[in-house]
């Protein structure tokens, strides 16, 4: 079987708007390797919202599947092309890395060609999103309407922890089953768990290595 590292990552305003978490591309990649006869020899998760010209650089799950997808001389797939970038230079810039790249939406017969051109229509999609909002925002200005609301601001935070602990409990659930496997395998204590966490290249959801402690907090917010 022909081996892949695969690659997730999510932010909560993205998750909000297109749906994409991490168990649906971890679901999509598993769907499209048992289609594609590929083996996935790892795993890295990212929360990051992959903006800016230095987005690789605050990337560091990225850079570490670029770096285990060349030492085992494989791909790296992903769930969707913006599962990457929107923007045309920075995956211009991984393509340039010689490591191929397998988008599970796409196929596995889509070339670097075919990758440049998705993500160029994406950016200007992007773009004209963009453009609208600002349009749409300055026309309600001209005429007259207050834009924004302070009393909302209590609101808003209060709404924005429900979503984190929500974010929280969907990735403890996605992670649970595979700590389940990894305690069936013998690897009972916490730190064992973390050490074969680790090794896989999995990483928390705030992207950091496991520690006995943030296992026990996972297992306690899953239950």
């Amino acid at each position: 079987m022909r081996k892949v590292i695969a690659y997730y990552r999510v932010s909560t305003e993205r998750q909000r708007r297109s749906g994409l978490g991490l168990e649906a591309q971890r679901t999509a990649i598993q769907r499209f390797a048992l289609t594609e006869g590929l083996l996935v020899i790892g795993e890295y998760m990212e929360a990051e919202s992959g903006k800016g010209a230095d987005a690789l650089d605050r990337r560091p799950q990225l850079a570490a599947a670029l770096a285990a997808a060349r030492a085992a001389k494989c791909p790296v797939v992903v769930a969707k092309l913006d599962r990457l970038s929107r923007d045309v230079a920075f995956v211009s810039g991984l393509m340039s890395q010689r490591i191929p790249f397998i988008v599970a939406e796409l196929g596995a017969d889509a070339d670097p060609f075919m990758l440049h051109l998705y993500a160029a229509l994406a950016e200007k999609e992007r773009r004209l999103i963009s453009e609208r909002t600002r349009s749409a925002l300055a026309a309600k200005k001209a005429a007259g309407a207050k834009l924004g609301n302070p009393r909302n601001i209590a609101e808003a935070g209060a709404s924005g922890r429900r979503t984190q602990a929500n974010d929280a409990d969907r990735f403890a659930a996605t992670i649970r089953p595979m700590i389940e496997a990894i305690k069936a395998a013998g690897n009972v204590g916490l730190g064992a768990i973390a050490g074969v966490l680790n090794d896989r290249g999995v990483r928390t959801a705030r992207g950091r290595r496991w520690h006995a402690s943030t296992v026990q907090n996972l297992l306690r917010r899953s239950t």
